[in-house]
């Protein structure tokens, strides 16, 4: 017997539908409050298993004997599963989601990419770039998903063609456990290395993936093999350890990532190997209800997200609001399923098989063409709420050039500022750089820093005026803290050229009673959940490395000033114009602020390390708290109304910058130079 005997064509499994609902229902639960079920969001990867196990079935099951049959007739099926359902769901969230956010632009770009497959790698380019919106308010983030899988689609049919599996050769079968196995060890090893250097792409990128797909095909062949040595010792263990198992997975802090990702994947592999009739496991996950929510669990997904941003843009999410929204998802999905996917993936498109592959990609293109419409300025004019009232709104403001009041000299934004890795090299010089005159300044002010060093350049008017003071100013987007503080970040070779090579260069200018100021978000270095000891392993690097830096700087009569931690605003999931009240926004909308007592607790440690070494005459500190978070709450609003923040990242507003500016201008014109503020 050939080992192609051994495969028969596979009946519906209920049960894998039953599980398809555990995974949408983890994700779901995830994205309403990540506190609830920390890793639900590893569903996702519950889905890439089922879906690497199914679309093996389907592969496998096609009559298909020629190539081009077999290839056209797999995107056939896929168009026909896929596309409808998407271009409704993204249609109709786009046009929505301009009613609510004035800058539409991104998340309609995501959502053009989308319907070509592509939006992971749309996401994971807005992940490096420091002016994209927040990941939270753009209602087709989602959608990196559904990437990767057709990414793979790409790839897979093409694999089992060539090792002859579905062409039952004799040796099919030995060479595609063979090449998937060598291409999910590789992908594995990818993934394991990207995590730990650059997770983001470890997260949206489809070869990092590819293991996870590969598991549940590699599941398919052994289920489906009539020896079925593997799947016998499997299914001496209980489905329902085995499914307790992976949902006790899914409540471990997501700090644990790597590891839990890797557990859930083998989990759900050996869930589908071990589930048959007559076991608990398989009742469980067989029953109707569990079995329908997983049926409509495409649909479901595409909807969840939507409902949930444009929720996070108008009411917000509540514990009162959860159920309401809940069941819209449900209705949505319901609605979508009965007469959008069920309807469209039966009829018969056209009786030339290749027909509706060119009918998806044609009304894709039209559906790109409509979100991309709407994201040039048509977009915004659909907006109904009102701009809140910023100088400079978003965070491409923040290269902005300025000029002070008097016209005596002005800071050339994007030549003082390393915005990526690609600008390693580039010359960042005094002039351009400095309000005032540098070399007649009474006292020189270098300010250095990441991003939050640029969103400060409208804090110094009356130092320079004034006080006859120049400050230069440079920034790094991504940059640590500390050259001591490792940088894994996108931004880790600009990091690493900004310390080892301008900051020299530009200590090098100053003279004796000079002043660097240090300005950073040290809150990005300490989030939330952050364990005991990352936060003690960090503030030792911090004080080493700040230590090191006013050593070095004292040896030349040069004071160090750094700005102590600010709120945790980037935290709270906002942006300006859900900050400011709305007609469409009763309840206040979604941002999570916290209270002042909250930020401070949290804040403690950082405080304590840089008090330490202010009292030790090692630095000068710049507290910033009470003009940041004047309240009882930390919000984006000052004490007289003015927004604080000019993006969901929390990059000060240029109002706030003016606000500080007589804290800082105290603090730099202090006579004793090493006093405390």
């Amino acid at each position: 017997m050939s080992a192609h005997g051994a495969f028969q064509k596979s009946d519906y499994r209920p049960e894998i539908d039953g599980l398809r609902a555990l995974a949408v229902i983890s994700v779901i639960i995830d994205h309403f409050n990540g506190k609830l079920l920390p890793s639900g969001y590893l569903g996702v990867d519950i889905f890439f298993v089922i879906s690497g196990y199914v679309i093996s079935s389907s592969l496998y099951n096609s009559s298909a004997r020629h190539v081009a049959d077999f290839i056209v007739g797999f995107y056939s099926r896929r168009v026909k599963r896929l596309v409808p359902a998407l271009i409704l769901c993204l249609l109709s969230t786009g046009f929505l989601i301009c009613l609510f956010d004035p800058n539409p632009r991104v998340s309609l770009r995501t959502g053009g990419a989308a319907l070509f497959g592509l939006s992971n790698i749309y996401l994971l380019q807005r992940a490096t770039d420091y002016f994209s919106p927040s990941a939270e308010l753009n209602p087709f983030t989602h959608t990196w998903s559904l990437g990767v899988e057709e990414q793979f689609y790409l790839f897979f049919p093409i694999i089992f063609w060539l090792t002859g599996f579905t062409r039952r050769h004799s040796k099919g079968l030995r060479n595609l456990i063979g090449v998937l196995g060598l291409l999910a060890f590789c992908s594995l090893i990818l993934f394991v290395r990207e995590s730990m250097l650059q997770s983001s792409a470890a997260f949206f990128l489809m070869p990092a993936r590819f293991w996870e797909l590969s598991a549940g095909s590699l599941v398919f062949v052994a289920v489906n093999n009539a020896q079925r040595f593997v799947i016998a010792s499997v299914r001496q263990v209980s489905s329902l350890v085995i499914l307790l198992s992976l949902a006790t997975a899914l409540f471990v802090p997501a700090q644990y990532s790597v590891y839990t990702t890797m557990a859930v994947v083998l989990l759900t592999a050996l869930l589908i190997a071990s589930l048959h009739p007559q076991t608990v496991g398989y009742n469980t996950l067989a029953h109707p209800a569990a079995v329908y929510v997983g049926r409509i669990s495409y649909s479901l997904y595409l909807w969840h997200w939507p409902v949930l941003v444009i929720g996070r843009w108008t009411v917000g999410i509540h514990w009162w609001s959860a159920p309401l929204q809940g069941g819209l998802m449900l209705f949505l999905a319901a609605m979508s399923y009965r007469y959008v996917e069920v309807p469209m993936r039966h009829a018969k498109w056209s009786p030339i098989r290749w027909k509706p592959i060119f009918y998806g990609i044609t009304a894709s293109a039209c559906a790109a063409g409509l979100l991309l419409v709407l994201a040039r300025p048509f977009g915004r004019r659909l907006y109904t709420g009102k701009l809140p009232k910023l100088v400079a709104p978003g965070a491409q403001s923040l290269t902005d050039n300025y000029s002070l009041p008097d016209q005596s000299s002005s800071w050339r934004g994007e030549a003082c500022v390393l915005t990526d890795n690609a600008q390693v090299g580039k010359i960042i010089s005094i002039d351009g750089c400095t309000l005032g005159n540098f070399s007649s300044a009474k006292h020189r002010v270098l300010v250095i820093g990441n991003s939050f060093s640029a969103a400060f350049v409208q804090a110094f008017d009356e130092l320079v005026l004034t006080d006859k003071y120049s400050v230069t100013i440079t920034s790094a987007f991504g940059l640590s803290p500390v050259a001591e503080v490792p940088n894994h970040s996108a931004w880790d070779k600009a990091n690493n050229y900004y310390w080892d090579e301008v900051v020299p260069a530009l200590f090098s200018h100053l003279r004796t009673g000079d002043s660097v100021f240090l300005v950073n978000d040290l809150a990005t270095d300490l989030p939330e959940g952050t364990s005991n000891i990352s936060e003690q392993k960090f503030l030792g690097q911090l004080s080493e490395g700040l230590t090191k830096l006013s050593r070095q700087l004292s040896e030349r009569g040069i004071r160090l000033v750094v700005l102590d931690g600010l709120p945790f605003a980037r935290e709270a999931k906002c942006e300006p114009s859900i900050a400011k009240g709305q007609w469409f926004r009763p309840f206040g909308g979604s941002c999570h602020f916290i209270s002042k007592q909250q930020t401070l607790q949290r804040r403690a440690k950082l405080h304590e390390t840089l008090t330490t070494l202010r009292k030790q005459k090692q630095i000068t500190v710049v507290d910033l708290i009470d003009v940041f978070c004047p309240g009882k709450m930390c919000t984006y609003d000052s004490s007289d109304g003015q927004m604080l923040y000019r993006d969901s990242s929390s990059h000060p507003s240029v109002e706030a910058a003016r606000l500080s500016a007589p804290i800082i201008r105290s603090v730099l014109t202090s006579d004793d130079r090493r006093s405390s503020p």
